[in-house]
């Protein structure tokens, strides 16, 4: 009889201990780590860590030391990071080359921020938008890799940071949430990239940021969590065809600083959080669309 126990087991540490930083899994199968802070300091330290042996091992150093910031891999391979925060918003960008491991700078972003959403787009390049540098931004942009150049592709309607952006099955993509200091919010607009215009879509049913937001096999998108003044545990589903949000059921424990990952058997696994400024989760919870 063949046994198969499921859960968690330990694997290698990394080599350096961090938080903010950002995790892509390369096409090698490979996942890239940059960044992150330390509690005494940012890093501008990367490494890889290497499935089939268990092992993280120190790859070449980012040009700045960053946290907050956002990583895309593109499709040629390699990795653009851009943004984030060291003692100062950044307002640039690199890319890393597997195939040599080192980081180059390319073109820079109009403004410092960190924050941000960054987007691969199905055409390769790479949507920026939002984020925060001691202002809130509407401003977007785009990163052609073709030529390491970004332009600006008009603003959001609304100025925000900490949202969500969701590549849909038609190519859009969704913005949902976030905070301005001035309103937790509710808008939500889409971007279409064959015509590099921003329209409005419905409202969100509630106000939230700090929640996920991931797109179904079935085209929809579920958000989930978030913060709204409290900590959240509505969960609502937006409908591309319809452009209509509809709620759904509630999660057993409202959280915010989540993850929530779609699984290959369609159900979303939602982990982790927070639902207090001092209490921090544990549990993880299944929904079945």
């Amino acid at each position: 009889m063949l046994i198969i126990l499921i859960g968690w087991s330990n694997t290698g540490k990394l080599n350096y201990v961090r938080a903010y930083h950002t995790a892509s899994i390369l096409t090698n199968g490979k996942v890239l780590v940059t960044g992150g802070y330390n509690g005494v300091s940012t890093l501008k330290s990367a490494e890889l860590y290497d499935l089939s042996t268990g092992i993280w091992t120190i790859t070449g150093n980012m040009n700045y030391a960053r946290h907050f910031h956002r990583a895309s891999v593109l499709p040629n391979g390699t990795v653009l990071v851009t943004g984030g925060y060291n003692g100062i918003f950044l307002n640039s960008a690199e890319l890393y080359d597997p195939s040599t491991e080192i980081w180059t700078i390319t073109g820079s972003i109009s403004i410092n921020r960190d924050h941000h959403t960054a987007s691969l787009l199905t055409n390769g390049t790479v949507l920026v938008t939002g984020g925060y540098n001691g202002n809130v931004y509407t401003i977007a942009e785009l990163y052609d890799p073709t030529t390491g150049t970004w332009t600006i592709t008009g603003n959001l309607s609304q100025n925000r940071f900490i949202h969500t952006a969701s590549i849909l099955t038609n190519g859009k993509v969704l913005i949902a949430g976030g905070y301005n200091f001035i309103i937790y919010i509710n808008s939500a607009e889409l971007y279409d990239p064959l015509r590099g215009i921003w329209t409005i879509t419905n409202n969100t049913n509630s106000r939230r940021y700090l929640h996920t937001a991931s797109l179904l096999p079935n085209g929809k998108v579920f958000v989930t969590g978030g913060y709204d003044g409290t900590y959240l545990n509505s969960a609502e589903l937006y409908d591309p065809s319809t452009g209509i949000w509809t709620t759904t059921n509630n999660m057993n424990n409202a959280r915010g600083c989540h993850a929530a990952s779609v699984l290959p058997n369609g159900k979303v696994l939602v982990s982790g959080g927070q639902d207090s400024a001092t209490v921090y989760l544990d549990s993880s919870e299944l929904y079945q669309p």
